[in-house]
């Protein structure tokens, strides 16, 4: 989650810093002093505070900028005057504090931005995987659906089958060859102990599959096939 702050005022925003890391340690704080600075940016942070009264590009017209490329940062006004509380809305703005404000409303209207931020990735994440192919395996007992897409390699290991996702591993007893039947073009088997997801793959050579997380073998004899397949998948993900 990243947290910016766009104020001109170099107390302001450290002032700001500070209370969001107190809250939200994990949250990536970004600091920009002009709205000049923070629309070079490529990227819209997650949640944004905005000062309105600074030199140059108010914060009003700054968050028009924004609202041009996309909808998605929660904007919250920080101000000294509540002159622009009504345009606040003409820019779907969360909310606007009005300085000096208490700890607890800052808290309150952070806490609830946040809220929105996390609901907003539950649903993009539940409509995603509404529609990826998912197998269920058990291990230890719990039942676990694991997504295909989510599947960066699976290797066989004392009878068991260990699926690699880049959040965790989970081994199950099963055979290879029934996911690798499941998990359909988007995967190759390299060698009889591996699975790969191509679309995880940072580069390869004869003996070896270097992907985002961990390593597989390459069967000597699937080497001139592999290439094939994947360079098959290349193009095709590119729409060549």
């Amino acid at each position: 989650m990243q947290i910016a702050v766009c104020d001109d005022e170099k107390e302001t925003r450290d002032m700001l810093a500070e209370k969001i890391r107190r809250f939200y340690p994990q949250a990536e704080v970004i600091l920009y002093q002009s709205g000049k600075e923070l629309l070079l940016r490529d990227t819209q942070p997650d949640i944004l505070f905005l000062d309105i009264q600074m030199p140059e590009k108010n914060g009003m017209e700054i968050a028009r900028e924004l609202r041009r490329k996309s909808r998605e940062s929660i904007i919250i006004f920080v101000t000294a005057s509540d002159d622009f509380v009504f345009e606040a809305f003409d820019v779907g703005a969360f909310h606007y504090l009005v300085k000096p404000f208490h700890n607890a409303k800052f808290a309150e209207v952070l806490f609830n931005a946040v809220k929105q931020y996390e609901a907003r990735k539950e649903l993009e994440a539940a409509g995603r995987k509404k529609e990826s192919p998912s197998l269920v395996v058990t291990s230890g007992g719990q039942h676990f659906t694991v997504y295909l897409e989510d599947i960066v390699y699976a290797e066989v290991f004392d009878r068991k089958v260990i699926i690699h996702t880049l959040d965790m591993d989970i081994e199950y007893y099963g055979k290879m060859k029934d996911l690798e039947k499941k998990a359909g073009d988007e995967f190759y088997r390299p060698h009889r102990a591996y699975l790969v997801n191509f679309n995880f793959i940072r580069k390869y050579d004869a003996a070896t599959i270097y992907l985002k997380k961990g390593l597989a073998l390459m069967a000597k004899q699937n080497y001139g096939e592999f290439v094939k397949r994947y360079l098959r998948y290349i193009q095709k993900k590119e729409g060549r």
